[in-house]
């Protein structure tokens, strides 16, 4: 048994290239959307809640008391802007531009071109029922920051059947 398969913490995968974690906290392809947390450029207590659905380009901005983001109006605003370079930044652009069903140019190896590629369709604003599960899923990475390094088992992954030991 390997020590990843021994300890309580999952394997991550580096990202492509440095992030901004102070403006993108939190990013994720899931769900059929590009979906994160994205940092308020005027207020530092405030953050919005951005997302981007796969093949349809349906957005979503909100802040993380649902109010709705003034710039996302019939467009995509500078946070759902953010989110998809800083994306690129974690993912690759191939990677977001496959998984969001972009069809980027050869050689374009950064998110402007991505959004570019989505704004071209005219997305419309989607459906914002999306925002607390991913608020709540950040809030839940935030928590596991705070936890010393360990191969303990942590209690809230109890729920995992357990593996069978080799004899």
């Amino acid at each position: 048994m390997s020590e990843w398969e021994r300890s309580s913490t999952a394997r991550v995968s580096a990202p492509s290239q440095p992030r901004k974690l102070a403006k993108v906290p939190f990013v994720e392809l899931a769900d059929g959307r590009l979906q994160g947390v994205v940092s308020s450029g005027s207020d530092i207590a405030r953050v919005y809640v951005s997302s981007v659905a796969a093949g349809s380009y349906a957005f979503a901005c909100s802040t993380n008391n649902n109010r709705p983001c003034g710039g996302a109006r019939g467009s995509f605003c500078n946070h759902i802007q953010t989110l998809v370079n800083e994306a690129t930044l974690q993912f690759g652009v191939q990677r977001v531009a496959r998984y969001l069903r972009v069809e980027v140019a050869d050689g374009e190896l950064r998110g402007p071109a991505v959004t570019a590629a989505m704004a071209d369709t005219r997305p419309s604003p989607a459906d914002t029922k999306a925002a607390a599960p991913v608020f709540s899923r950040f809030l839940r990475h935030l928590a596991y920051l705070e936890l010393a390094p360990t191969t303990a088992p942590l209690p809230e992954m109890q729920w995992f059947p357990p593996t069978r030991q080799a004899a």
